[in-house]
């Protein structure tokens, strides 16, 4: 079951909507993958982490997946934790050497997405050593913005969080949010 959110994501899209706000992509995101989403936050699916592809895939659907089915809602970032427990679990197990370089990134994710400094360290150190400076560049302006802010300011509103004066004014700067 695993491999159809691998096809689906590595496959079957378009790579340029892995970045993208689309009403239509997210909606086919919730009909395919919304039950499987449910699973997953309950810990159903756990029988997909005896492989790196089952990690990966159970990874997708709570950190990616919940970007796309709760998009502008709190419940977007709800399974950030489980996500990254679940990325961290699978580089100790050493899932993440068995993974080519863009299926390894998506594993990384959680850690680029989390509002914790010390997670933000080991998100250097594993894009640094994927090898894509692109990659890399990402998780590096994610960083400023956590050792700047101690949390992700266009995620305030979303969340209910009120910004301060600092973040108001960050968030009126171009390339402010991802």
């Amino acid at each position: 079951m695993y491999q159809g959110v691998i096809k689906f994501w590595f496959t079957e899209i378009d790579a340029s909507l892995w970045w993208q706000k689309d009403k239509a992509f997210d909606s086919e995101i919730l009909q395919r993958f919304g039950a499987l989403h449910k699973q997953a936050r309950a810990g159903e699916l756990y029988e997909w982490r005896d492989t790196a592809a089952g990690s990966l895939a159970e990874v997708i659907i709570l950190d990616q997946f919940s970007r796309n089915i709760y998009r502008d809602r709190p419940e977007a970032f709800a399974s950030d934790p489980q996500a990254l427990t679940l990325a961290q679990f699978a580089i100790a197990r050493r899932f993440d050497a068995e993974l080519p370089p863009t299926q390894r990134s998506f594993l990384y994710l959680p850690f680029m997405h989390s509002e914790s400094a010390v997670i933000h360290g080991q998100a250097v150190r594993l894009y640094e050593s994927l090898g894509n400076e692109t990659y890399l560049d990402f998780e590096l302006r994610h960083k400023a913005i956590i050792d700047r802010f101690g949390r992700y300011p266009h995620r305030n509103a979303i969340l209910g969080r009120k910004s301060t004066a600092e973040e108001a004014e960050f968030l009126t700067q171009p390339n402010s949010g991802f």
